[in-house]
């Protein structure tokens, strides 16, 4: 098991992306370890594997609840910035690109090829430095297929963000929010149940 807690994660440890890496060179080792990892052993597991996934996962820094759902296919960049609550699911050919955290609640869905990406550039700078800003999504959100999520944001609990939707700002709670840019339609409303 990696000792996560001792990794550097700065993302000041070169200010100038053009002479040098971004991350240290512990940082850039426990991801060449994860990434054989995970080609080796997460990435073609049959899909009802979930428990096998997770258990690599946390080995590997990661928080998880119970009843999680990560596919073989999710791309994960670090899984040490990696909190996913109970019961959630990840969909094949999501990418949580994770060099800041990255919390999504329980029950949430994220669905194919939707991107959630924690890290950017600081364009006013002439190296480009790496800025990581964390990603927080609430519980009971859908976040549907091909969405973009940038750097920083927050998604309110029960929010269900459109198909390839572009979100660049928080949405609020329990609202249906689509576009590009993102922003919030209608209200969520969920229809009771009888048995």
């Amino acid at each position: 098991m990696i000792n996560t807690d001792t990794i550097k994660f700065s993302s000041k440890h070169n200010e100038n992306t053009f002479s040098g890496p971004s991350f240290s060179l512990q940082n850039r080792v426990c991801r060449m370890v994860w990434n054989v990892v995970c080609f080796l052993f997460f990435r073609f597991t049959p899909n009802p594997l979930h428990g096998w996934r997770s258990f690599l996962l946390r080995m590997f820094g990661a928080k998880l609840g119970k009843g999680v759902h990560v596919y073989p296919n999710v791309k994960i960049w670090a899984p040490w910035n990696i909190e996913l609550g109970d019961e959630c699911g990840i969909a094949n050919g999501v990418t949580l690109y994770s060099q800041g955290k990255i919390r999504i609640g329980k029950r949430t869905v994220i669905s194919q090829g939707a991107h959630l990406v924690a890290g950017t550039h600081d364009y006013t700078k002439p190296g480009f430095p790496l800025i990581t800003l964390p990603i927080s999504i609430g519980d009971h959100v859908w976040i549907a297929a091909e969405a973009f999520i940038h750097p920083g944001i927050k998604i309110g609990e029960g929010s269900v963000i459109g198909a390839r939707s572009v979100v660049s700002k928080n949405m609020p709670a329990w609202m249906v929010c689509a576009g590009h840019p993102c922003i919030p339609l209608k209200e969520r409303k969920l229809e009771s149940v009888t048995v």
